[in-house]
């Protein structure tokens, strides 16, 4: 393998080569990532290298490591207990050069290895996942940050709106605002941060990983129990003998109780109501209404405008409605006058119970922001001389893939494509480049037997009782409680498998 001659000097300033810019950096001045800089003529990374900590069995609390911290002995990180990410390790620009850390260890007796990189994405993109039933704009509608296009509206899923934010073609295939855009959203959601985005023909948004959507200035509270028809099958028992009637109003199907099969089962008896949409199956009705941001992702405001004239034949002066959308948010109780019209009246006080209750069984709406990434060529030969093997090991499950140590999920097929939850990735673990990319950390664990099979950089394998210098740029933090250890003993045995 070629030697690595270090980094070019011209005059005072130092050429960094961690990415295609190959900025020159003045003394005291960073790149234009602002994650390297110059000082005393020595390159650097500014922030500090990740080392994760795990809880030591029996309850033990773990107290986060400052590298300025005089009283750390250093035999902490050299425990099977420390994790290396690739969190502030740096990049393998150019794509010889191997990975900047590659750390053995030994787990349940079996000599294991990771290896830990910085990946440069262009390649790459944000899928958010919004709790809630208010439309916030037409599939395939482009998504805005400052005006500029950054993604576009996917999917209504169950509850949820999907958007899908970045990808190569907004971030070099358009022009350079677009693209710093693009680039400046997606690290800002990766990061945890809040970003406002703009829906073309719909709504405005702003969107935080693990916090409440905000739709045109209003937080939302809770995500639907389910579709109308749902929420009928749900709750039917506790509307039987307290209301004659009660229609769940949803933008996808709306429920009617007399007519729905719940309804039939305990004996509720047809009460005349016309439903004004498309009949699906008995008690479910799909376009009621237009979708919007009122009742139940409709664009209504006033319920009754989803049914036309009751039926003299079957309904008659005193019968009662109740009107509910899918969160329990709006709601109305109606009592047929002696012409069959409907006139509000006060909600019974057993009847506010079962709204509560649907309110209840409602989850908090939240913001979910998944980063999707596929490592490519200059990622994979950091790891091997052969990078297809790299590839093979991922998809053989004889190599785990973490990032920032937190479990991802690696699509089926080609490649080595993967999303994982930033909220449960360490703070600040995002990063970019001006080309523009994002930077992420990804680390490949394996047996070093399988790491040596596969061509990897074996001369480069350093044991982790190395890393104890408490001056070398590392900040030690607790893993995340939730997350599984990625050196755990029912790890090491699956790679053994």
């Amino acid at each position: 393998m070629p030697q690595d001659p270090g980094p070019v000097r011209v005059d005072d300033k130092i050429r960094c080569d961690a990415c295609p810019v190959m900025c020159f950096i003045r003394p005291g001045a960073s790149g234009a990532c602002d994650r390297y800089a110059n000082r005393d003529g020595e390159l650097i990374r500014v922030d500090p290298h990740v080392v994760l900590q795990h809880a030591v069995a029996g309850g033990g609390t773990v107290v986060p490591f400052n590298a300025s911290a005089m009283d750390w002995d250093g035999n902490i990180v050299g425990e099977p207990q420390a994790f290396v990410t690739a969190i502030g390790a740096g990049t393998t620009y150019p794509d010889y050069k191997p990975a900047p850390f590659i750390v053995s260890s030994e787990i349940d007796g079996l000599d294991m290895v990771t290896v830990v990189t910085e990946g440069i994405f262009s390649y790459c993109g944000v899928k958010v996942k919004i709790d809630t039933d208010r439309h916030v704009g037409p599939e395939r509608s482009l998504v805005r940050v400052k005006g500029e296009p950054v993604g576009h509206v996917s999917t209504g899923e169950y509850g949820s709106q999907m958007l899908s934010l970045g990808g190569v073609h907004h971030l070099t295939g358009g022009s350079k605002k677009e693209g710093r855009a693009t680039c400046d959203a997606m690290m800002e959601l990766c990061n945890g941060g809040a970003v406002e985005l703009t829906v073309d023909d719909g709504v405005t948004l702003i969107v935080q990983a693990g916090r409440p959507p905000v739709v045109n200035g209003v937080p939302e509270e809770r995500m639907r129990v389910g579709c109308g028809s749902a929420t009928i099958g749900m709750f039917a028992k506790q509307w039987e003998g307290k209301v004659d009637e009660v229609v769940v109003v949803d933008d996808h199907i709306t429920g009617v109780l007399s007519e729905h099969q719940a309804g039939k089962l305990l004996g509720i008896p047809e009460t005349g109501i016309k439903i004004v949409g498309r009949r699906s199956t008995p008690g479910r009705y799909f376009q009621v209404a237009e979708p919007g941001t009122g009742w139940g992702g409709t664009n209504i405001q006033d319920p009754l405008a989803i049914i036309g004239a009751f039926d003299p034949k079957t309904a008659r002066p005193g019968l009662s409605m109740l009107f509910t959308s899918t969160t329990g948010e709006h709601h109305a109780y109606y009592v047929l006058d002696e012409a069959l019209r409907p006139v509000e009246q006060e909600l019974p006080a057993d009847l506010r119970y079962s709204v509560e209750l649907i309110r209840e069984n409602c989850e908090p709406a939240l913001a979910t922001v998944l980063f999707m990434g596929g490592a490519g060529g200059s990622l994979r030969s950091g790891v091997t001389e052969n990078p297809v093997r790299l590839t093979r090991s991922v998809k053989d499950s004889l190599t785990v893939v973490t990032c920032g140590g937190a479990p991802v999920y690696v699509w089926p097929g080609g490649g080595i494509t993967f999303m994982v939850d930033v909220s449960r990735v360490p703070q600040g673990a995002f990063g970019y480049v001006p080309t523009p990319a994002l930077v992420a950390p990804i680390e490949f664990t394996l047996r070093l037997s399988d790491y040596a099979a596969l061509g990897g950089h074996m001369d480069q394998v350093r044991p982790l009782s190395e890393f104890r210098n408490a001056g070398d740029h590392r900040r030690q933090v607790p893993q995340m409680s939730d997350n599984p250890w990625p050196l755990a003993h029912d790890a090491a045995r699956r790679l053994h498998a």
